[in-house]
């Protein structure tokens, strides 16, 4: 049997899908399954047992014995939450948890970690840097690293693991998302609403308005790497999942009108002042490390990834399937 929790968020519910199509397997899905709108992402999927993540813990202590792979991808990820118990208990305790088990009784685990852990990205974007010298901007990218050093740091470990630190994910399956959803959902939205889009004016003489720049990962691609990580032997670590190419928010904004058959029609607003300070101006992830490892699968490019989700999920409201 597989385990997948946070199986009805974004990421989750989508690899769940995607499990379903190429695997006979078992699943056990993990969640809390007390949102209509995160259980539309489950809909016609597959699974052996839904499992209460308030109960999961203790679940898998017991039937560890019958778990051939955890796929750990649940967790608290609003960036803006500043209280940092809830983050120690939801993505740095619970996450110890299931490495402690996975370690006792030698199953692989496959984890959700993230490019927030990089901060302003002072070290870089490199996945070989080590955890202990990144200085996360929030509890949230906090935990994680925490979690990625505790892991590294341990004398027994499962005997396989990969943490994977996503950087701008987009897709299907986050409509619930709210805030917390891709610009690229917000764009077509306030598109759809407005037939406008504003992006953050730049706040720096090196940066244009709107080149502030990103890695954007279509959760295509994403999902390719997890099904190579399970298939492939690789050494365990930490892992970046972006492109390698970081690409401008204007470039993401036009596109997106370009696949809704618009004009783009595209202004420009201040940067609010509360989070101004900390505003990351560039990211792109290193991607030597997967690449070495094996992983030789050409990524979605941002125009590509924008015309597949807006044109067959967006504009339909559809689910990934």
């Amino acid at each position: 049997m597989i385990i997948i929790t946070g199986a009805a968020g974004f990421i989750g519910s989508c690899v769940l899908r995607d499990l379903n199509k190429k695997t006979s397997k078992d699943l056990i899905i993990v969640d809390q399954f007390d949102r209509e709108d995160k259980n539309k992402n489950l809909a016609n999927s597959k699974y052996l047992q839904k499992i209460d993540r308030a109960d999961f813990i203790h679940w898998f202590q017991e039937n560890a014995t019958d778990i051939e792979l955890v796929l750990h991808l649940g967790a608290r990820t609003d960036t803006t939450e500043k209280d940092v118990a809830i983050f120690d208990e939801l993505n740095l305790n619970y996450s110890k948890s299931i490495a402690k088990i996975c370690t006792q009784h030698q199953i692989p685990l496959i984890y959700a970690s993230s490019a927030a852990t990089y901060g302003l990205g002072e070290e870089g974007y490199n996945d070989e840097v080590r955890p202990g010298i990144l200085r996360p901007l929030n509890p949230y990218g906090e935990s994680k690293n925490n979690f990625d050093n505790w892991l590294l740091h341990q004398e027994k470990q499962p005997p396989f693991w990969a943490g994977l630190k996503f950087f701008n994910v987009y897709g299907p399956n986050e409509y619930h998302k709210g805030r917390m959803a891709s610009v690229i959902l917000h764009t077509f939205r306030q598109i759809q609403q407005t037939d406008n889009m504003k992006l953050f004016r730049s706040h720096r003489p090196d940066f244009k308005d709107g080149e502030q720049s990103r890695d954007f990962i279509y959760i295509k691609d994403l999902l390719s790497i997890i099904d190579f990580l399970m298939n492939n032997s690789v050494a365990s670590g930490l892992y970046n999942i972006g492109t390698g190419t970081a690409r401008t928010f204007y470039d993401l904004a036009k596109n997106t009108f370009l696949a809704m058959g618009k004009t783009p029609a595209i202004s420009f607003i201040d940067t609010p002042k509360d989070i101004r300070g900390n505003y990351q101006y560039f990211t792109e992830a290193n991607m030597s490390k997967l690449r070495s490892a094996g992983y030789q699968k050409p990524f979605y490019t941002l125009e590509e990834g924008i015309q597949d989700y807006v044109e067959n999920y967006l504009m339909k409201d559809s689910y990934y399937q």
